[in-house]
């Protein structure tokens, strides 16, 4: 345990940050997780609308810095590349 007043700061904001980066990359997983479940079903806008969820949670991962702004664009091409092999035309 740090004894400077600074490094106890440190301390504390890496506390903060890890809390905050672990719940955006959670999020990420999670709507990831319910676009597959939603390729399964086979509906049209359900897909749609999942593929947009997570689109929209990988952008604010990458804007907040959480994850880099290339593996973003490498998780977003995946999905639409999922998607293009399920059979169901994006819009």
């Amino acid at each position: 345990m740090p004894n400077i007043a600074s490094a106890k700061k440190k301390v504390r904001q890496a506390r903060k940050r890890t809390f905050r980066n672990n719940m955006v990359k959670s999020q990420v997983r999670y709507a990831v997780k319910k676009f597959a479940e939603a390729l399964k079903t086979a509906d049209s806008d359900n897909i749609k609308t999942c593929l947009v969820n997570a689109i929209k949670a990988i952008d604010k991962a990458a804007s907040k810095g959480v994850i880099h702004k290339n593996a973003a664009a490498r998780k977003k091409s995946s999905l639409y590349r999922r998607m293009s092999q399920s059979g169901t035309a994006a819009s």
